[in-house]
């Protein structure tokens, strides 16, 4: 018998593990991301990088370093957007992603190397521990709801034994992260304080920029779920612990095979960073964030420098990452600093 976050990590990163074998994002995959939805939620991402330089917080010769890249076209989308609005940082600025996996590095490195050729060079690091730099900008979409999790209810916690589901007593470290953290059911993520203090031993000075669902406090349930192609099944419903007969009760099928996850705490995500050393700079849903990136400016400079249908069509395509009956209110940033 395992823990349910045992079972969670083998599902997404052991062997044959979802996020082992490279997947599609967007239409062909099984779920959307803000990146796959408009090129301008890299593009205000690279804003912010931008203004935190002229502001004198980090220099022109930081790092920017992706977490959880997948193919690597957020970084690669703020490369573009660096080109059009400050050239002369891609002269000076160092540009890294995070990646463990051998299969991803090779296509990150090929997407890359068929965008820019030789004029942006890529450097992989396999985790933040490897990573040693004096300043960087750290930029992470859709990472935190992919670290196993443990899945309490009141005094007991998940376990699974060849397949099948238990709740049994909450084991002395679960027991106590559910005190700290106020979690009486619901999701337990494992590893955000390690990530977070990974990150602060990494550089001298920092800014964290990160996107993800979620909400800023506990709601004392389940958001555990699973996607595949685009279907979204609620992980309980999958099993015998509910009566929907409408639903084929067997989650082994998707096990490897599809993503599962669940809502961000921000909450516990927030302590875990200020117990590591940094400060929350600011927390805001995605439509606000994006705003106060400076989205409007650079769709101004879209409209003074395309045609109409142009325009009107990426108009289509942010109106996703904004409109808050789908990512707008949904999806949350949280940034951090290490001053």
């Amino acid at each position: 018998m395992e823990k349910f976050s045992d079972y969670m990590d083998d599902w997404l990163y052991g062997d044959g593990g979802y996020y082992r074998k490279h997947k599609d994002i967007g239409k062909k995959g099984d779920f959307y991301t803000a990146v796959s939805s408009s090129m301008f939620f890299g593009g205000s991402i690279a804003k912010r990088v931008i203004n935190v330089i002229e502001s004198g917080f980090l220099s022109d010769t930081c790092s920017v370093v992706e977490i959880g890249a997948h193919k690597g076209y957020l970084l690669a989308d703020m490369i573009q957007f660096l080109y059009t609005l400050k050239p002369d940082l891609l002269k000076t600025l160092h540009f890294k992603i995070v990646e463990p996996f051998e299969e991803n590095r090779k296509v990150q490195l090929k997407y890359f190397q068929d965008s820019f050729g030789d004029t942006i060079k890529l450097t992989h690091v396999s985790n933040l521990k490897e990573l040693k730099c004096d300043d960087a900008f750290f930029v992470a979409n859709e990472i935190f709801d992919a670290f196993p999790c443990e899945i309490v209810k009141d005094n007991q916690m998940l376990f699974v034994d060849k397949g099948k589901l238990e709740f049994k007593k909450l084991n002395d470290i679960t027991y106590s992260l559910s005190k700290s953290y106020d979690i009486n059911k619901g999701e337990i993520p494992i590893g955000y304080e390690e990530f977070a203090a990974n990150m602060y031993r990494s550089a001298n000075r920092y800014e964290f920029v990160t996107f993800d669902y979620g909400d800023r406090y506990p709601r004392q349930d389940f958001s555990l779920r699973v996607y595949s192609k685009h279907n979204v099944y609620p992980f309980f419903s999958l099993t015998d612990f509910t009566k929907d007969e409408k639903i084929d009760k067997n989650f082994s099928q998707f096990y490897k095979n599809s993503d599962i996850t669940y809502d961000v705490n921000f909450d516990y995500l927030i302590k875990a960073y200020e117990k590591s050393g940094a400060k929350l700079e600011s927390y805001a849903s995605q439509f606000s964030a994006l705003m106060n990136f400076g989205l409007t400016q650079l769709l101004e400079i879209l409209q003074k420098n395309s045609s109409k249908e142009a325009y009107e069509a990426e108009i289509n395509k942010v109106k996703i990452l904004i409109d808050p009956s789908i990512m707008g209110e949904r999806f949350k940033m949280a940034c951090f600093r290490k001053y």
